[in-house]
Parts: C-alpha cells; structure tokens; sequence
C-alpha cells in the first residue's frame, strides 16, 4: 500500500498490485488520477474505487495491477465525508455545477429546526440518483425543464452531524453507505426546510478504514513514484 506513512525504502510492486491512498484536490477528476498514476507507474491495469465529482476534495482509491480486484469489494465499504449544505437557493445539479435556479432566502431556519430536519436522514433511506438515466445527465434535462421518472434504490446513513451553523451555510459530517449521492441529501435537507439548498463543499475523509490523513495528492504520487523507463542502447 503508498500512502503518505509509506517509508523511502519500500519497494513498490505496482504490477503485482498496490492500494495507493489519494488526495484528489479541487476541480480535478477522478480519472485524471488514474491516468497519471497509469503513466507514472508504466501499469496499464490501473482504477479506482469510487468516483469524486471535480467540486469535491478528498480520498480516492487507487487501485493496480491485481489489486483492482478488490475495486468491487471496496465499493461496497461505507465513506465518510464532510461539506457544507447552503440554505436559500437550489441549483439543477444539487451543486456549484450549475447555476442558481431559484432563490428563496433562508428568513425564519432556526438551529433547532436545522437538527430536527437532520434526524430524519438517519437510518435506511430511498435515494433518487442525481446523476444520470440512460446515459444522460440528470442535470442537463432538469435545465430544460424535463421531469425525469427515477426508480429509488435503498441506502443507509451511519451517522450524521451537524458541526457548525452559520447561515446560510450548515457545516456537516456523514457516514454512509454505497449509493448515497451527497448533493442529493443537500438538496432533500433544503426541501424539508422548506427553504431549497445546494451543496456548497463536499470532502471524502475516509473509505472504510483508509483515511484521507494517509493520502498523497497526486503531485506528490508523481514526485516520488515515477518511474522512468530505461533507455535501450
């Protein structure tokens, strides 16, 4: 396994497999790290264990060579993140992806209302993708104001915490389970507010044990664990 822990002299095997411990920075894609660990690695077989969109921050894992065997199982593991819900405006995208299409303010959200609402999101809950049908994004279709039919499917919230309250933001802290799209509960939190809400910020901590203090950025992936190839006479 590379993470930020892993000692100068430990020989990577990224061929036969290795869990490399990313820290995917702002505005980057979760690809755009495989493909650089792909080519810093020379290792065709590389993937990752969970996607991020390129508003949000935090742990991926990177998976090589034998080890993307385990991308499956470690799907399935819960995650950890923490972010920021702001009240008063939704967007299409549940997100900063798009613009506002609404505005309502936030006039009358008390903190205590902000932790009664937080309660009904424990436990197992039906999810609406916020993602894509058919291949096409959701998003793209709510912009041209067409409804969208979409089947719910089961996830469960481990633990949610409200961490700071500052309006119109909500700072928060969730542990879930595969499925659960973040910038959807933003958005479901503005709608039993009665208010409208987006996610602002949104930041992977951790994925089942690996947490995201472990992780390299992928500049210093790179730095360190390029390997370059021998030139043939």
């Amino acid at each position: 396994m590379i993470t930020r822990k892993t000692t100068n002299d430990y020989e990577p095997q990224f061929e036969s497999g290795e869990i490399v411990l990313i820290d995917k920075q702002l505005k980057k894609s979760s690809f755009d790290i495989v493909y650089k660990v792909r080519k810093a690695t020379g290792v065709k077989k590389v993937g990752h264990a969970g996607t991020l969109d390129p508003m949000a921050t935090g742990l991926v894992l990177i998976c090589t060579g034998r080890k993307t065997k385990e991308i499956t199982q470690l799907l399935t593991v819960e995650k950890t993140y923490t972010g920021v819900i702001s009240l008063g405006k939704t967007t299409p995208s549940y997100d900063l992806e798009t613009f506002y299409d609404s505005e309502n303010g936030y006039e009358g959200i008390t903190e205590e209302m902000i932790h009664k609402v937080k309660s009904d999101f424990l436990g197992e809950q039906s999810m609406f993708s916020a993602i894509k049908k058919d291949g096409k994004a959701l998003y793209h279709m709510a912009r041209k104001g067409i409804e969208i039919e979409r089947e719910p499917k089961k996830i469960f919230i481990t633990k949610f915490e409200i961490t700071k309250i500052n309006l119109p933001n909500v700072h928060f802290e969730i542990t879930c389970s595969k499925g659960t799209y973040i910038r959807v509960i933003a958005h479901d939190f503005g709608k039993k507010l009665g208010c409208g809400a987006y996610l602002r910020e949104l930041r992977r901590t951790k994925v089942g044990e690996y947490d995201v203090e472990d992780a390299l950025t992928i500049d210093e992936f790179r730095e360190h664990y390029t390997i370059i190839p021998i030139a043939v006479a």
